[in-house]
């Protein structure tokens, strides 16, 4: 999922996702050390996925709050 299909979410929905990938990056680590990782290019998009994630939900929050004021 690219940056312009996460900022059509709403932040609730980032979260659910945020918290998806993070279990799902916790499985690949694990299954890394276990040496059953397949794929080892999906830990790397799992965590640019989360930092994706974290960016627009800071991105969203800095819209509300100029908002607000």
């Amino acid at each position: 999922m690219n940056a312009s299909e996460m900022r059509d979410k709403t932040p609730d929905e980032l979260r659910d996702q945020l918290k998806q990938l993070k279990k799902e990056a916790f499985n690949l680590r694990f299954q890394a050390a276990t040496n059953q990782l397949e794929n080892t290019a999906r830990m790397r998009n799992v965590r640019r996925d989360v930092a994706r994630v974290n960016t627009i939900l800071n991105q969203k929050a800095a819209e509300a709050a100029k908002s607000e004021a």
